[in-house]
């Protein structure tokens, strides 16, 4: 049985007063149009132009920015995005990466400067270019352009030699990126597994596919995803909306999809996970005293987070253990919570999370809790789509979903939302926000 100890909320107020996001931008099998950089800046822009009459970049304690595969020429991305933004040299920046959750980190250990003592207003979110990732030289190659700039004279002959086609063949970082060096699995194996272990069918994966994307288009044509901040691409194009819409989605067109990841025989297909795009997002944290100092607006308070670790293998199950053991700490029932925003890295993931969190055996043995929660209402459950249909640059969506969950608390009258995300590697993360009188 699971170990676990309970953990008090924070203890003293941390608000969440702004935030925006790019739109996520799909990728296509080339390099997109912004690098991680750009889409920081892009998304931070207008964020500190709304505040400029009320508080300056130079005001700001730091700049905390998750992420996942900075480029070489984007070292410390945070501190790149910082300088960019124009917050100056004295404000310091750094770079969190804790996989899938690297944004949510980012907010977290915003929280925990604040909570500390050492800071009052911060400036944390995510970004992701996967579009961007590095195509690598296997270790063959490197080893032969190694011995190739250590020849000299007829030994440079001899190891020109020595070249084969086959060494040409670059290795896919993101591929890479994406497989468990432990248990040897790609993220879609995980999601493979959590599907026959909960008894998970196709037809079940391909419905809450099409429901992601019917909620993003809802959300589209009412104009509720005021968090936006357009994008200008140096050819001229605007990006209004995250592109990976398919209003056209049907049950029908799911089915015809081929598995991609256990073929012939799996369910998890490209229509029921995932999209791979890039993105940025953005929150400004505030404590009480700078709310009151600089006379700024309270979009939520983030009451608690909590993080998790489960089998690599059985990943995606992270969220379970996450808010089970934050309901927990917290004395509060899955009734108490009026929306959840639960990272849709697959179908099949999102799927067995609520089977696991409503099962008191698994509660038990695999988080350490002692509880039963009922079952997560579909209908409160990422109303306006989620990573299926909007995308998921790894490092930016945990800030995604809490700035989309702070903003359905205001546009639901809710008290309380959940967002949670799967981690990569085995582990899980949900945070807890309220709303707010102001």
């Amino acid at each position: 049985m699971a170990v676990y100890r309970k953990l008090a909320g924070y203890q003293a107020p941390v608000y969440i007063v702004d935030g925006g996001r790019t739109p996520f931008i799909k990728a296509r099998g080339k390099h997109g149009p912004f690098t991680a950089a750009d889409l920081a800046h892009a998304a931070g822009r207008p964020i500190l132009a709304r505040l400029a009459d009320k508080v300056a970049p130079e005001a700001f304690d730091h700049v905390i920015l998750g992420n996942v595969m900075a480029g070489p020429e984007e070292a410390n991305i945070a501190r790149v995005a910082s300088l960019r933004l124009g917050f100056g040299a004295k404000v310091p920046a750094f770079t969190v990466h804790r996989n899938c959750a690297s944004g949510m980190q980012s907010v977290d250990c915003a929280a925990l400067e604040i909570i500390s003592g050492r800071a009052d207003l911060v400036l944390a979110g995510g970004v992701e270019a996967m579009s961007h990732a590095p195509l690598l030289w296997s270790r063959q190659m490197t080893g032969w352009l190694s011995d190739l700039y250590k020849a000299q004279g007829v030994g440079k002959a001899a190891a020109i030699a020595r070249l084969r086609p086959s060494m040409l063949k670059p290795v896919i970082g993101l591929l890479l990126g994406l497989t468990d060096p432990i248990v040897g699995l790609n993220m879609g194996q995980t999601a493979e597994e959590l599907a026959h272990r909960f008894g998970i069918t196709r037809e079940e994966m391909d419905k809450f596919a099409m429901e992601s994307h019917m909620g993003l288009a809802r959300a589209q044509d009412e104009k509720s995803l005021t968090e936006m901040e357009p994008l200008l691409d140096p050819n001229g194009k605007v990006y209004e909306q995250d592109d990976g819409l398919r209003r056209d989605t049907t049950m029908e067109a799911l089915a015809k999809l081929k598995p991609a990841f256990d073929k012939p025989f799996g369910a998890v297909t490209a229509g029921n996970s995932a999209q791979i795009t890039d993105g940025a997002a953005w929150l400004v944290i505030a404590s009480q005293k700078a709310v009151e100092k600089y006379d700024l607006p309270v979009l939520a308070r983030i009451r608690h987070t909590r993080w998790a670790g489960v089998p690599p293998e059985h990943m995606g199950l992270g969220p379970a253990n996450a808010m089970a053991m934050l309901l927990a700490d917290m004395e509060m029932k899955t009734e108490d919570i009026g929306h959840w925003e639960i990272n849709e890295a697959f179908a099949a993931q999102v799927l067995a999370v609520m089977k696991a969190f409503a099962d008191p055996g698994y509660v038990r043995d695999e988080a350490g809790v002692e509880a039963s929660f009922a079952p997560i209402p579909r209908e409160k459950l990422n109303v306006d789509g989620g990573a299926i249909c909007i995308g998921h640059p790894v490092g930016a969506s945990g800030a995604r979903i809490i700035l989309r969950s702070a903003h359905n608390l205001r546009r639901h009258d809710d008290k309380y939302a959940v967002a949670s995300l799967c981690i990569g590697g085995g582990q899980g993360g949900a945070m807890l926000l309220e709303r707010t009188a102001s």
